[in-house]
């Protein structure tokens, strides 16, 4: 019979270890947070890093254009006229029914001359 394996909790040492880890990390963190000239290099980053997208977008978009295909905005302009013509049909449909209701109840009302009640 095969036997069962056990986790067991991590000795003192290791456990010291580990502790003495995870303060020194977070004191790292805490300095590197606190650093400006750090913040600052992080925030440069990630305007470049914005700008470079908006880039590759416009030129994305570019290249769609020139290639006669849609981009991801035509689809969804699209798809957005489509819920609107797809909401005024729906209204028609209602009115529709309502009028060819009400010309039903008018025909029950008038019966024509071939027809008797």
């Amino acid at each position: 019979m095969p036997r069962k394996s056990r986790r067991r909790a991590p000795s003192g040492v290791f456990q010291k270890v580990v502790e003495k880890g995870e303060g020194a990390l977070g004191q790292f963190a805490q300095e590197i947070a606190q650093s400006a000239s750090l913040s600052e290099a992080v925030l440069g980053l990630l305007r470049r890093a914005a700008e470079a997208k908006g880039s590759f977008d416009q030129n994305m978009r570019s290249v769609l254009a020139l290639l006669h295909l849609p981009s991801r905005s035509d689809y969804e302009a699209l798809e957005r006229k489509l819920e609107a013509l797809q909401g005024n049909l729906v209204n028609v449909n209602i009115k529709l029914d309502r009028l060819l209701a009400e010309l039903a109840a008018l025909k029950r009302s008038f019966p024509s001359d071939g027809e008797k009640t």
